[in-house]
Parts: structure tokens; C-alpha cells; sequence
């Protein structure tokens, strides 16, 4: 998915030195865009199905996270805030911190995705039937991968050329706050989503440069917030 090649380029192109170096290793010689869909491609295989409902958080209308009812095998911010804890903790073993570093650059991303904070009732806007340029499709397959494949041709690279551009002191602001305050922000682009998109529109240009600030914002935010958190836990 070229959305996560993005989120994982802007991160590594904030990182420091050190932290690039220790990224490095703990990768053993790959990069943060090498395993940015790695999380998408092994879901279904047996050993890794646990990891299955982690890359979403449902919220229904009129709900919020705290008084949806939890999914028992866990969900994108309980499995970030586990992710994160694990690894700040320094008990991990080589290979176990491997695997969360893993889990953590997609993840980073999937909360940043507004559709994978929709609602329960259609899964996550799965159920929302919507055309692409005339092509049948839903709501969730838009924001998760089309309007980026479509606002702009540019490989990943090109994208951070473009988006990464803000000053550090910007950067830092954009880069604050929890799991849980992202996710918050997130369900809120979310919601806007949903009202402005009703079931069976029909989306084309319009609506892809209406929302292309949308997809460049939550791109950028997920990068620099992935990339604070790898500077603070391998300062």
C-alpha cells in the first residue's frame, strides 16, 4: 500500500542518526518502508491471525471508543499502547523487538486511516457502496488506498519531497500528543467523511481534490508521530 510506503519514508526521513543506525540493525539492513505493509500481508497466515482485528478501532455514530464495547483479542490502540510499552520497557529480545518494530510502523498508520475508525454497524464503511470514477467500489477501499494511488502520480519518494516540508518547529507540534488523542483526531476526520460521502455517491475528481489536503495531513501526521516515537524509545 503506497499510503504506508509513505508513513514509513516521512518517518525515516525524521529520524536521528543514531536511531536510523539502531532502525538498521534491529531490521537487520532493511529499511521502515521494506515491512510498512508487511502487517497486511501476513494477517491471515496462522501464526500471526492473533494480530487480525489490530489494525482497526469501530466507532459508531454517537459513540466513542470508551463506550464501544472492546473487541476481546484487541484493537489498533490497545495493540499500539502495547507495542510501545514493550518496547520502551528494553526486556524484549532481539527478535521480539524485531517483530513489534514491525507491527509498530503499520500500525502507526492504520490509526491515521480515517476509515479504519468507522463505524461497526457497516465495518468500517466496507458496507458503503460508493463509484470511482464510474467503477463500482465502497467507502473504505477510497480512503485506504485509491485517493492516494489517484491525488497524485508520485512513487513514495516524491511524496515526502512534497509533504515533508514543515519547519522543526512545526514538525514537533504535529507530532504530539497519545495513541489515544490520534485516534480521537482521527474518528473525527472520520465522521466529517461520512457526512460528506452518502451511500452510492458517485466520487471523481471533485471529490478527490476536495479531499487530497485531507490524505496529505493524516500522511504527514502518521510519519513524524511514528518517528517521534522511534527517537524517544532509541535515543
Amino acid at each position: 500500500m503506497k499510503g504506508h510506503d509513505i508513513v514509513a519514508a516521512i518517518a525515516a526521513n525524521n529520524l536521528k542518526p543514531g536511531v536510523a543506525k539502531k532502525m538498521n540493525r534491529i531490521l537487520d539492513g532493511h529499511t521502515l518502508m521494506y515491512y510498512s505493509s508487511w502487517m497486511d500481508f501476513i494477517r491471515k497466515d496462522e501464526p500471526y491471525q492473533y494480530t487480525a482485528t489490530w489494525h482497526y478501532a469501530n466507532i459508531d455514530a454517537g459513540e466513542t471508543y470508551e463506550s464501544m464495547p472492546k473487541n476481546p483479542t484487541g484493537d489498533v490502540l490497545t495493540a499500539l499502547n502495547e507495542i510501545i510499552s514493550k518496547l520502551r520497557s528494553g526486556t524484549l529480545s532481539d527478535s521480539m523487538q524485531t517483530l513489534y518494530v514491525k507491527f509498530l510502523i503499520h500500525l502507526v498508520g492504520d490509526i491515521h486511516c480515517p476509515m479504519h475508525t468507522g463505524h461497526l454497524s457497516d465495518l468500517g464503511a466496507n458496507k458503503i457502496s460508493v463509484t470511482w470514477f464510474g467503477k463500482p467500489t465502497n467507502l473504505h477501499a477510497v480512503w485506504d488506498d485509491m485517493l492516494v494511488e489517484s491525488a497524485k502520480k508520485w512513487s513514495y519518494t516524491e511524496w515526502v519531497d512534497n509533504i515533508d516540508i514543515l519547519d522543526r518547529k512545526r514538525k514537533q507540534q504535529l507530532a504530539t500528543g497519545t495513541p489515544a488523542d490520534w485516534l480521537t483526531e482521527t474518528h473525527a476526520v472520520c465522521e466529517k467523511i461520512y457526512e460528506d460521502t452518502p451511500e452510492d455517491s458517485e466520487l471523481s475528481y471533485q471529490y478527490m481534490f476536495d479531499n487530497y489536503p485531507v490524505v496529505e495531513q493524516q500522511l504527514l501526521r502518521a510519519g513524524l508521530r511514528l518517528a517521534d516515537i522511534l527517537n524517544s524509545i532509541y535515543k
